[in-house]
């Protein structure tokens, strides 16, 4: 679901500028991202770089550069912020009031494809340029080769619009999804669990607000993914990363192809 008009009032959709950014927190380190899956070695979410907000938002905005920063809690350097938006509380209850996100990317910049470990529900505002999505719901994991003990596939999906290697992973001919491209101002519904891929098309910038699931169910699901998946997964990384390295890639693809049979019989 694209949401056209909820930020149009909001102070922040004319007011919240790469300058006035800078202004507030140029000065604070952040972690910054390359366009390179990550290695056998690489703990989940560790960051490639680290150099100042002020010095990426110059990157960016000289060229494209295929840097992206995720997860990036600005309102605790700038907690005013909080006052140029309003919650949509209308739409859905209990909104992680004190865990609004920034992220940012150049043009050409990449998120690849994955689910987001808490299963919040995401309404997701684009600020400044554009970005392709291409979003599945969790029940087609499998045909996207999703890799145990994480929250990621092994499939490449760059420049997905253009083309996808169904020789490498052909069970992705029968995954269904949606794809759009955001544009200033608009909001994408996501819901707990949802797959996305996002491809920076410009420079830009966006505001994710986060909502825990309300049933039981869902909140210990959360819990299971953030304390058990994600420290097993890192676990493993560090005592075998190699092995860990390949074993979840062929299971996942052994689940694909399973997967499709299932779709073709």
């Amino acid at each position: 679901m694209i949401i056209t008009g909820l930020s149009k009032s909001w102070p922040a959709f004319q007011k919240w500028t790469w300058a006035y950014f800078k202004s507030l927190v140029g000065d604070k380190t952040v972690g910054v991202y390359n366009n390179e899956r990550a290695g056998a070695k690489t703990l989940v979410n560790g960051a490639d770089d680290y150099i100042t907000f002020g010095e990426y938002l110059d990157m960016i905005q000289q060229g494209p550069v295929q840097l992206r920063i995720f997860l990036f809690n600005i309102f605790q350097h700038a907690p005013q912020l909080v006052n140029d938006f309003t919650w949509p509380d209308v739409f859905v209850k209990g909104f992680l009031k004190k865990y609004p996100m920034l992220f940012v990317g150049g043009a050409g910049s990449i998120a690849h494809m994955h689910y987001d470990i808490d299963l919040s529900h995401i309404f997701h505002t684009q600020f400044i340029g554009r970005k392709r999505v291409l979003l599945l719901e969790n029940n087609q994991s499998d045909l996207i080769y999703r890799m145990p003990m994480t929250v990621e596939s092994a499939a490449s999906f760059v420049n997905w619009s253009e083309r996808l290697d169904e020789q490498k992973y052909p069970a992705l001919r029968y995954a269904k999804a949606y794809t759009t491209v955001l544009e200033h101002g608009e909001t994408m519904f996501m819901p707990g669990g949802y797959w996305h891929h996002m491809e920076y098309l410009d420079g830009g910038f966006a505001m994710s607000l986060r909502a825990l699931d309300q049933s039981i169910s869902g909140k210990l699901n959360g819990l299971y993914h953030i304390a058990g998946l994600r420290s097993m997964n890192n676990l493993l990384i560090k005592m075998a990363p190699e092995w860990w390295y390949h074993y979840k890639r062929r299971v996942a693809n052994e689940r694909a192809e399973k997967a499709m049979r299932r779709v073709l019989a």
